[in-house]
Formats: structure tokens, sequence, C-alpha cells
């Protein structure tokens, strides 16, 4: 008996993973433009689940998760230099903003990101971004907690390796990856 259940769940198991491009449900609350990116919090939409965005559109797009363990789910993105990039992070933990709050911070080449973070941490009423950031950050999405998503909308920079990181106070060492652009 246990081997027939183990052998529906494998299959079952297999046929979600055959069943690529379904849609998922989001949710967004607002949306907020800040310079050349802008931001959106959910509330309940459509959404395709392709990392590659549309065939016919030139915006990319990409996901992200964060945890309630202090990790990314991915270590590396990948995009075009000057593609329209839309980068959803989804907190897939429990625990709320104040413990252990999230975002994607995409950084310029060459910032120290443990300095970059020793800097966020005193930056709490600014989602953990320094107000004198200036041009050390590319983009940032807001500050989210357990089941919460955001989303940002940027134009890839030139060819090269970037770093990403959440600036939570402490998380910038474990939470991390690079953005290559190629």
């Amino acid at each position: 008996m246990k081997i027939i259940k183990l052998t529906m769940s494998m299959l079952l198991a297999l046929s979600l993973v055959a069943c690529g491009g379904e849609e998922k449900e989001e949710k967004k609350e607002s949306s907020v433009s800040i310079g050349g990116q802008t931001e959106q919090r959910e509330t309940t939409s459509t959404e395709s689940s392709s990392e590659n965005g549309d065939e016919d559109s030139d915006l990319l797009k990409l996901t992200i998760e964060g945890s309630d363990q202090m990790k990314f789910n991915k270590k590396e993105l990948k995009a075009k230099a000057g593609s329209e990039i839309e980068l959803t992070l989804k907190h897939v933990g429990e625990m709320s903003k104040q413990a252990m709050g999230h975002n994607f911070v995409l950084l310029s080449q060459g910032i120290d990101i443990m300095a970059f973070g020793e800097r966020a941490a005193g930056a709490a009423d600014n989602d953990y971004i320094p107000e004198d950031a200036g041009d050390d950050v590319i983009a940032h999405t807001e500050m989210i907690g357990g089941g919460e998503t955001t989303t940002v909308t940027f134009t890839a920079p030139e060819k090269g390796e970037y770093d990403f990181i959440c600036s939570f106070p402490g998380h910038v060492a474990l939470m991390k990856g690079k953005f290559i652009v190629e």
C-alpha cells in the first residue's frame, strides 16, 4: 500500500513539473514610481510563471524568493544589457517585516556589500536603503514580510556582474547573489 502511495505521489509531482507555463494568482496593492523604477505591492492578479517573459515582449520577468531561513532561493540572475526587467520578490516565510523583513537591492559595480549593509542597518525608516545611497543602488524593492510580494521594474545596466542583497540588518552575509548582465 505504501508503494502505491509513493508511486502515485511521484507521478503527481512529475506531472506538475512537466506542466510549465501555468498561471499563478498574485496579490497587488499599490504601485509607486521612484526615479527610473516602479514598485508594486501585490493584490489579486494572474501572472505567468515564465521566467523569460513573453516571446513578443521586451520585458524580462524574474522572480526570486526570500525565506524565514534568511536565504534567497537563487544565487544568480541573468539579463541582457538595456533590457527592461520586472523583478518580483516573494517572501515565502511567515515572519513579520519587523522580525524577518526582506528586500532585493541591486548594487552598482564596485560597492562593498558588507559596508553597504552596515550603512543600511541605520536606515529603518527608508526600508533599509541609506538616504545617501545615490548611485550605489541601481534598483530595489520595498521591505516585505512573510506572505507578501513586491515588484520593481528597471532597466538592466551595462554588461558585467553586479551584486544583489537583502539590506535588512544582518541579512547581507547570507542573502546575496550575482546579477549577470550579458
